[in-house]
């Protein structure tokens, strides 16, 4: 099973704290937002990771380059247009590694191993997702409207009466999901407005044609960081992965694929606004 994080953003709304450093190389109760999802990742058995970078994608590279975890191999892909998109495009980028089961991660959201145990564990569709309950939804929360074990819905834009859930950026894709994700990101990225998109508007489409089932996050924690107020839990959260395999000594097998060819894909160069290229 593959992992795929996407972690190219800056993390603007945690400024100054990311001015110099991205969201995954914040420290959080001793190790980096990115080390401690390998490391959850790792204890739910996954041995491959694909980190997409863009922001300080120097400074992700040489961390990745730098940590082993027992088991596990770790390569960086980058985005170009991360300053200028949002992540379907870097979902674009990493297209070509979506040609098996893969699990999706933000970059941005730590929880218990337990989450990605409900999910490989899960009844078998095309498409799960992990879906949070709260008692009150704001308007920059991923929405999500369920029918009973089925998502019909994901967006920011869901009013109250359709909201169910939360979507806490955990998705796993299998059997058939792959190239159900890629037919849908293909149709996704000839909208004028991609650049603008988020990759759960992919998930979207296929929850709309009934690809998507839910996984109930349920009394496991979780912690998506996006503000300052949010590092407290954060570390809460990093607190119960102390026990998921520890990166030790860098090891020289470890892969570092930084993606920076001067040629973007054609369906990445279609979906750049006119005179916005670099």
């Amino acid at each position: 099973m593959k992992g795929i994080i996407l972690s190219a953003g800056q993390g603007r709304r945690l400024l100054p704290l990311t001015q110099d450093l991205p969201k995954c190389l914040l420290s959080i109760g001793g190790c980096t937002v990115l080390e401690w999802q390998l490391r959850m990742l790792a204890a739910a058995g996954l041995d491959r990771v694909v980190v997409v970078v863009g922001f300080g994608a120097a400074a992700v590279e040489r961390l990745v380059a730098e940590i082993r975890i027992p088991g596990m191999h770790v390569r960086t892909l980058f985005n170009p247009l991360y300053d200028r998109a949002d992540n379907l495009l870097s979902c674009a980028m990493a297209a070509s590694e979506m040609d098996e089961d893969f699990l999706l991660l933000n970059g941005d959201t730590l929880a218990d191993p337990v989450v990605i145990e409900r999910l490989l564990t899960s009844p078998e569709a095309p498409v799960a997702m992990a879906v949070a309950q709260k008692d009150a939804y704001d308007a920059d929360d991923m929405k999500v409207s369920c029918d009973g074990p089925k998502v019909c819905r994901v967006g920011k834009g869901l009013g109250p009466a359709e909201t169910q859930g939360e979507a806490i950026g955990f998705s796993l894709y299998r059997g058939r999901g792959p190239a159900l994700f890629a037919e849908a990101l293909t149709q996704m990225l000839s909208d004028p407005e991609a650049t603008r998109r988020w990759y759960l508007s992919v998930v979207d489409i296929l929850a709309g044609r009934g690809h998507v089932d839910v996984v109930q996050v349920g009394d496991a924690r979780y912690a998506e960081i996006d503000y300052p107020e949010d590092l407290p839990w954060a570390h809460t959260v990093a607190a119960a992965l102390a026990d998921c395999p520890a990166a030790v000594a860098p090891r020289p097998w470890v892969g570092v694929e930084s993606g920076r060819a001067p040629q973007k894909s054609r369906a990445i160069r279609q979906t750049v606004p006119a005179g916005s290229a670099p």
